[in-house]
């Protein structure tokens, strides 16, 4: 696969198999992703790796936590900005309403989406976990080193036939998953993300968010 291949054919997959991933394979995409660039070759990205029986533990313990708290405990930072203008806010809410429209739910139907909601929490049923966090110390700058190093990931997975689900959601559970994972205090939690193989039958995984075209964003100026 091509990294044009890589790029066209990522999603967020919301549905996964629950076949093992080895964990040589695992190991691969993590070792390709790491010559991702960062300004000043800092690497600022840190990740811990879940899998088999203590991911099924952490699980479980979300699920004990759900019920009672179902938006989690907060975040540490803005996982969308305030006051959203366009056109981003149209964006955001297309791709809500086109990705609950795979499944049926309906504007109206709350119940419906925050069960579709909750299961961010299971990981989609993703077999592996990954959790990205990075030194406090850090600035804007190493947020983006630290996006490219997650992109890396998710196009070096499509290479070995897996699919991907970054998750910011897992900001709403910073203390819980700091205290799980042991993520020192000086690290803040990033997001999650899921890897596995996908379900190809699931109609959500069938859900392709539009682009605006070049024009809407570029500006092209002396060629």
């Amino acid at each position: 696969m091509n990294v044009s291949e890589a790029l066209a054919t990522r999603i967020t997959c919301r549905d996964f198999l629950d076949t093992p991933v080895p964990p040589e394979t695992v190991r691969k995409i993590l070792e390709n992703a790491k010559r991702a660039p960062s300004g000043g070759n800092l690497q600022p990205w840190n990740v811990w790796v879940l899998g088999g029986d203590r991911l099924k533990e952490f699980k479980k313990l979300i699920a004990e936590k759900l019920p009672q708290n179902p938006a989690g405990e907060g975040t540490e930072y803005d996982i969308y900005p305030k006051g959203l203008k366009e056109p981003y806010r149209s964006r955001r809410t297309q791709c809500g309403e086109d990705m609950y429209g795979t499944i049926g739910v309906a504007r109206e139907d709350k119940t419906g989406r925050m069960m579709q909601f909750a299961r961010n929490f299971d990981l989609f049923g993703a077999p592996v976990a990954l959790f990205f966090a990075m030194d406090r110390q850090m600035g804007y700058g190493q947020w983006a080193d630290l996006g490219m190093f997650m992109q890396s990931i998710m196009l070096s997975a499509r290479e070995e036939g897996l699919h991907t689900a970054p998750q910011e959601a897992w900001a709403i559970w910073y203390k819980t998953l700091g205290e799980f994972l042991n993520i020192p205090e000086e690290m803040m939690l990033f997001c999650g993300m899921g890897l596995g193989y996908m379900n190809e039958e699931a109609p959500i995984n069938t859900l392709r968010t539009a682009r605006a075209p070049l024009e809407e964003f570029v500006v092209f100026d002396g060629i």
